[in-house]
């Protein structure tokens, strides 16, 4: 079959995107210079300008899409395709296919989903749809739009059009991860725009897995958000976030299975562009930084953070057994009192046998001697069966007040008195 040079319908693709704002281009010369009246012709042929005021800003306008450019990963592609009889009598078997070609993939768009087979196109009469997709691919993407159709001599002819564009990365997210003492994780995500407009976080979210539990800690008690405004990002500025993320008590009592469980969830990032544009990026699955343990894990599972000074208070430890043999332990806490120490108290009492992966709760208690932020640290565990002794420091931090401290309020007035301007001391024992 010899394929005619001129086809008999006419096909055009135009991308639907919102327009880009766009400043007058301001060109002043004096009167006398040479290239004053090339400078005048440039500025009165200027859409942007205003008549009578060719050398002032007018403020920004709208600028309709050239092309079909680039777009950023996350957006939603969306596309008017129209195909058009330009000739005198009836073309049949109109059909219209549309694909998505990228680097890794082909997806085929659903167009004329109304239309239960091919149609006739009578003179003059058009066939079109809009077709949406989300990319959810970095690079280059082509938009292949196919028409068939019958000719006036019965024989099927198509033909094919193709339209390039970019996908390009509109964020750029950085993880941290922080595992403290205990079995929570701390996840700092840090987000920057690289776009080339400043775009508004409508939505950022961590999704977590089915190991995990996640806590917002971008939110105050009251549930107001920690950003004073809506989280808008100039072009290259970012933005911090904080979650905590919490194993499931299934997982958090078996030391094996929390070693094991490393995937945390995904973030889920929604964004509107200046003009409104809708974008939503999820990353792919983060991972938790894999967790060393020795043979014998220590937790403390409750304590107070604010304690009287003078008064022992006591909190609770969890020993776990992570080796692959029995343990018998002997537990020593030694707060003797010496200089720098912020505490007192001895105990010493035997836990008894661990199972490997069984755990075991005890109380202490001690007696802190020193007003502000003490570390109590020197809880030593003995293996009576080794003889191995397995030493923990600074497993808990708690702060030290005076009697006269309120959780309610502080009551400065009690020991500073403000006149004119100065501070004067009241009550407070001097120093010699």
């Amino acid at each position: 079959m010899v394929e005619p040079t001129e086809h008999l319908l006419a096909l055009k693709v135009m991308r639907l995107t919102r327009p880009t704002l766009i400043s007058p281009q301001i060109l002043t010369a004096e009167p006398k210079d040479v290239p004053q009246y090339s400078f005048q012709k440039i500025l009165h042929n200027d859409a942007t300008s205003v008549a009578g005021c060719e050398t002032i800003a007018a403020g920004q306008f709208m600028l309709l899409p050239q092309s079909f450019g680039s777009i950023y990963l996350g957006e939603t592609f969306s596309s008017y395709v129209c195909v058009h009889n330009c000739r005198a009598h009836p073309v049949s078997n109109v059909s219209v296919k549309a694909d998505l070609q990228s680097n890794n993939s082909r997806v085929s768009l659903p167009i004329h989903a109304d239309k239960t087979g091919p149609v006739t196109l009578n003179p003059e009469e058009t066939l079109d749809d809009v077709i949406h997709h989300e990319v959810k691919e970095i690079g280059t993407h082509i938009l292949v739009c196919e028409v068939s159709y019958m000719t006036p001599a019965g024989l099927e002819t198509s033909f094919r059009k193709f339209f390039k564009f970019q996908v390009v990365k509109p964020l750029d997210v950085k993880t941290k991860f922080y595992n403290a003492e205990t079995d929570d994780v701390y996840l700092e995500a840090q987000i920057q725009n690289i776009t080339v407009g400043p775009i508004c976080l409508e939505k950022v979210e961590l999704e977590s897995s089915e190991q995990y539990t996640v806590i917002s800690l971008n939110t105050l008690p009251t549930g107001e958000s920690v950003f004073s405004s809506k989280t808008m990002l100039q072009p290259q500025n970012s933005c911090q976030f904080l979650y905590c993320i919490r194993p499931i008590p299934e997982i958090a009592r078996d030391p094996s299975a929390l070693k094991a469980a490393n995937n945390i969830g995904k973030l889920d990032i929604v964004w509107r562009s200046n003009l409104g544009e809708r974008g939503r990026l999820q990353t792919s699955q983060l991972q938790r930084c894999a967790l060393e343990y020795s043979d014998l894990r220590l937790n403390v599972i409750e304590a107070n953070s604010t304690v009287r000074i003078g008064e022992g208070f006591n909190f609770r430890c969890r020993v776990t057994n992570t080796s692959e043999r029995s343990m018998d332990l002997l537990m020593s806490l030694n707060t003797k009192a010496k200089p720098g120490c912020g505490y007192t108290g001895v105990t010493e009492f035997a836990l008894g046998p661990i199972e490997p992966g069984q755990m075991k709760e005890f109380p202490l208690t001690v007696c802190p001697v020193r007003l502000g932020l003490i570390v109590i640290s020197a809880l030593q565990l003995t293996d009576v069966f080794t003889k191995r002794k397995y030493e923990f420091d600074n497993f808990l931090q708690v702060f030290v007040v005076d009697e006269d401290y309120r959780e309610d309020s502080f009551q400065l007035d009690k020991y500073v008195r403000y006149s004119s301007g100065t501070a004067s001391t009241n009550n407070i024992p001097q120093t010699v």
